[in-house]
C-alpha cells in the first residue's frame, strides 16, 4: 500500500492577504466555523465600526440571538488583538468573541481560559487555530482546532447565578433533544445546545431573508415556522405577496394548511404550522411535539429555498421590466 505524505500548507499561500483575502473567505464560508462553535451563524457584516476601530466580521448566533465579533490574525496571536476583541465585544454589544489565528500562544490561551471562568455567560470567548494541510498534490484542507472554549457544561442557572426556573429547565430539555435530532440524523442544524427559552431559530440557506424556527406560542399552540425578515418591510412583504399567490400549491406539498401572516404592524412576515402544543405536557405528548416539529422543519426546508430563489428572480426580472 502506497500512502501519501501529508504537507502543511501557509494560509498566505492560500490567501495572500488576511484582511483582503481570508476574511472576506470566512464571511462567505461562515459555516465551517459555525459547525466547530456549535451553532448556526448569519453573516451580518465584515469591517464593521466598532468605535474607531473595525471589527473583522459580525455574525450572529441564530440559536441564542446574539452577536459574535470574529477577529482573524496571521501568524501568532498578540496583545493588541487581544485588547481589540474586548474593545469590539464592548462597543457592539457582543455575546461571543472568537479570535483566530495560525498560532495561540500559552499566555493568550491562559487569559481567555480566565476570562471564560469569569466571565461566565455574560461572554464567551474562543481562540481557534488556524491552518492548512495538503496530501501530495491534492487540494488544500482548511482546518480549525478549538484551543480554548466556554464550558460546555449543562446550563443550570441564568446569567445572574440564580437557578434556572423549573419551565426554563423544561425549555432547555425540550430543545435540547430537538436539536440534536436535527443535527445527528437529518444534518439540518450545527446546534448544540438547548437554550432555556420557548423558541428556536435556524438557519436557512438565505438566511439574510428568511430563516426556521421552532417555537412554543401563546394559546398552547406549537409552531414551526419560515420568518421571512431581510431588513426591509416593504422587500419582505413582496416576498410574501410572491410566495401567497401559490398558497393552495405550497400547502399541498407540505401536506397541511398553514397559516399566512402578513403582519402589517411589523416589519416581517410568517408563514406558519400550529398544533396543540406547552411545555408542561407529559414526556410522551412532548414527544408527539417534538416529533412534528422536526417533520416539519425539514418539509419546510424541502419546499421553501426554490420558492423563495424563484420569488427573488420574478421580482428582480418585474423590477428590470419596470425599469427599461
Amino acid at each position: 500500500m502506497e500512502l501519501g505524505t501529508i504537507q502543511n500548507v501557509s494560509l498566505k499561500s492560500l490567501w495572500p492577504g488576511e484582511a483582503t483575502h481570508f476574511t472576506p473567505w470566512l464571511a462567505q464560508n461562515l459555516d465551517v466555523l459555525a459547525k466547530k462553535l456549535g451553532t448556526d451563524l448569519e453573516l451580518v457584516a465584515t469591517e464593521a465600526s466598532a468605535g474607531d476601530f473595525s471589527a473583522d466580521i459580525i455574525a450572529r448566533d441564530l440559536g441564542r440571538n446574539r452577536l459574535v465579533v470574529i477577529e482573524n490574525q496571521f501568524g501568532g496571536t498578540d496583545h493588541k488583538h487581544l485588547g481589540q476583541l474586548l474593545t469590539y465585544s464592548s462597543v457592539l454589544g457582543a455575546g461571543a468573541v472568537v479570535w483566530i489565528a495560525e498560532t495561540i500562544r500559552p499566555e493568550h490561551k491562559s487569559a481567555i481560559d480566565f476570562l471564560n471562568l469569569n466571565l461566565k455567560e455574560s461572554l464567551s470567548l474562543y481562540a481557534i487555530e488556524a491552518s492548512a494541510v495538503r496530501i501530495d498534490n491534492s487540494k488544500p484542507a482548511f482546518i480549525l482546532n478549538v484551543v480554548s472554549m466556554p464550558s460546555e457544561a449543562p446550563l443550570v442557572t441564568t446569567e445572574s447565578g440564580q437557578q434556572l426556573s423549573e419551565t426554563k429547565e423544561k425549555y432547555r430539555n425540550y430543545f435540547q433533544s430537538l436539536i440534536d435530532e436535527l443535527r445527528e440524523k437529518h444534518y439540518f442544524t450545527n446546534a448544540r445546545a438547548g437554550q432555556p427559552q420557548a423558541w428556536y431559530t435556524f438557519a436557512s440557506e438565505n438566511s439574510k431573508l428568511y430563516k426556521y424556527s421552532a417555537n412554543f406560542s401563546q394559546g398552547g399552540k406549537a409552531r414551526v415556522e419560515v420568518y421571512i425578515d431581510c431588513g426591509d418591510k416593504a422587500k419582505n412583504e413582496e416576498v410574501f405577496d410572491c410566495l401567497f399567490k401559490d398558497k393552495e400549491q405550497i400547502a399541498a406539498m407540505v401536506g397541511s394548511e398553514l397559516s399566512w401572516e402578513r403582519l402589517d404592524n411589523r416589519r416581517a412576515c410568517r408563514i406558519a404550522i400550529y398544533r396543540d402544543g406547552d411545555i408542561d405536557m407529559d414526556s410522551e405528548e412532548l414527544a408527539e411535539v417534538r416529533n412534528w416539529s422536526i417533520r416539519n422543519l425539514l418539509k419546510f426546508k424541502e419546499i421553501f429555498p426554490q420558492r423563495f430563489s424563484k420569488c427573488e428572480r420574478d421580482l428582480f426580472a418585474a423590477k428590470s421590466v419596470g425599469l427599461s
